[in-house]
């Protein structure tokens, strides 16, 4: 779903970027509310971890493979404001370092692949658990089905972009049924990487997740042989917020700089519906093509495992640094301010 250079008209860019920009001044404002000293670093590392899991591409159709977009993950694991800066911070980390997404089409990444996901994926979410069980299996499941969704409606998303500022003269319907089509299938993989990952997270520490906040459970007391039950308390934390980060931090690593050698390596959604359809034929080359880190490898190093390994963990390291340095100022701000803190 990396929209590269050249895919959108300047005019239309230009548009996002404005639009980007003032979604993430919302999104600053309202992660203050979101942001506490117990979930600003696990901010920085779902930064860090949707950077890894994006590297590991999966086969979804013949010739055509998906990664993850991560909107919906960020959104229900730290909040919608605080996700969209989340995904945010990976676009900015994979359009600089590595030429992955266009620069002059940040603004468009950013509204497709960290707004849009976002916003949808949070609602969907949000209206699921008000008519199921406060639950972990209800949590669970919304995540589910958010993540399912979130990605055809950043195809969609893409495809009324396209009309507005498209450089190509191609059909939209083409355009729609293919974008919409091969997003489903990857839907149904960030579907299940997220609902693993929020299970997961859930079920050692709930009180951290955003989404799953209120959640309690019943407690009961055996009374003369008998089970009784008690008024329901706060789900337990089983584990610490330390040993959590750790946790976390070490699966990216490995994610990134061993599994994602296996990644397929097919062209992923967007760059197989381009191929076919003509979308890419006045492609730009990306400013940052010499970049060291270009193509998620590192510069003059042969062996390819190597090169691809390094650069992941390279690309976890700026992430997880530059993701907890915002989200950490963030938290400050908030608390700085007397009026807030009171």
């Amino acid at each position: 779903m990396h929209v590269p250079d050249g895919f959108i008209d300047a005019p239309t860019s230009a548009v996002t970027a404005v639009v980007a920009a003032g979604a993430l001044a919302v999104s600053l404002r309202g992660a203050r509310r979101e942001l506490d000293e117990r979930t600003a670093p696990l901010a920085g590392l779902v930064a860090a971890f949707i950077f890894a899991v994006q590297m590991l591409n999966f086969p979804v159709a013949a010739g055509t493979s998906g990664h993850l977009l991560g909107g919906a993950l960020a959104a229900i694991l730290v909040g919608p404001y605080t996700g969209v800066l989340c995904v945010s911070v990976v676009l900015l980390m994979q359009g600089i370092l590595f030429a992955d997404g266009g620069l002059t089409a940040l603004g468009v990444n950013i509204t497709d692949m960290a707004i849009v996901t976002t916003v949808v994926a949070y609602a969907v979410f949000r209206g699921l658990l008000k008519v199921l069980p406060r639950s972990r299996r209800s949590v669970t499941a919304a995540s589910f089905v958010a993540a399912l969704l979130s990605v055809p409606a950043a195809a969609v998303a893409f495809t009324l972009l396209y009309a507005v500022g498209g450089t190509t003269d191609v059909s939209l319907g083409k355009v729609a049924t293919a974008m919409v089509g091969v997003h489903v299938l990857i839907g149904v993989g960030e579907a299940v990487i997220t609902a693993l990952t929020v299970g997961a997270v859930v079920a050692v520490r709930p009180d951290l997740v955003h989404g799953a906040r209120g959640l309690r459970q019943a407690l009961k007391l055996r009374v003369n042989g008998v089970l009784v039950d008690t008024p329901t308390a706060p789900v337990a934390a089983r584990t610490s917020r330390r040993t959590l980060w750790i946790a976390g931090l070490v699966t990216s690593l490995v994610l990134a700089g061993f599994v994602s050698f296996y990644a397929s390596a097919d062209p992923d959604g967007l760059e197989k519906v381009a191929h076919d359809k003509g979308i890419d034929a006045k492609t730009a080359e990306h400013a940052a093509a010499d970049s060291p880190l270009a193509d998620y490898g590192v510069q003059d190093v042969s062996d390819a495992r190597l090169s691809g390994g390094l650069a992941g963990v390279i690309g976890v390291g700026t992430t997880v640094v530059a993701g907890s340095a915002v989200f950490w100022a963030v938290r400050r701000r908030r608390t700085g301010t007397p009026s807030e803190a009171h």
